[in-house]
């Protein structure tokens, strides 16, 4: 099986300081979407790995989480894509929990359910946290620029050093996996 996981805010959606809190509000990245289904019809399983506290502040609630995956779903069926399966972490960055990124719980899961090892794997983020529980999952991680993709890089290029391969964006980083 070849898998990917992709982060949503940033990577797939316009992020925003304030939250994505509605499908409203949920906007795709111009190419995003055809990205994904150009990794479908390349033989990938495509699984999202996000963290969503804003449902531990309240700032929205499993429903509105739910219609906002539900509109990205539709949204990649009109162009033939698809996204096989959606993991979030729901608890704020002082819940101790073992699967807000950069802690490798959530990307571990998505090993273990479907049945692969990580060492394979590419996951692709837009910030720190992303490329941290990648390596911490022994994934191969990936930046994009999008999001909080540029202040990313800046960091990894001063104070990680790490050789992480940085995309403008997703459809460029899907190019360079297709090849």
């Amino acid at each position: 099986m070849k898998l990917i996981v992709l982060d949503r805010d940033g990577v797939i959606n316009h992020d925003s300081d304030a939250y994505i809190k509605s499908k409203e509000e949920w906007l795709p990245i111009d190419g995003s979407l055809e990205a994904i289904a150009r990794l479908n019809h390349g033989g990938y399983t495509v699984v999202v790995a996000s963290n969503q506290s804003g449902l531990a502040r309240g700032y929205f609630d499993i429903e509105a989480l739910s219609s906002m995956h539900r509109k990205m779903d539709q949204m990649l069926e009109k162009i033939g894509g698809r996204v096989d399966a959606v993991f979030y972490c729901p608890h704020g960055p002082d819940d101790g929990c073992t699967c807000r990124k950069p802690r490798p719980g959530m990307l571990l899961e998505i090993g273990q359910r479907f049945n692969v090892s990580l060492k394979d794997v590419v996951f692709i983020g837009d910030s720190i946290s992303d490329i941290k529980a990648a390596s911490n999952a022994n994934a191969k991680a990936v930046l994009v620029r999008t999001g909080k993709g540029v202040k990313a890089e800046k960091i990894l290029q001063t104070e990680c050093k790490a050789d992480v391969p940085v995309y403008d964006d997703l459809s460029a980083a899907v190019t360079a996996i297709l090849l």
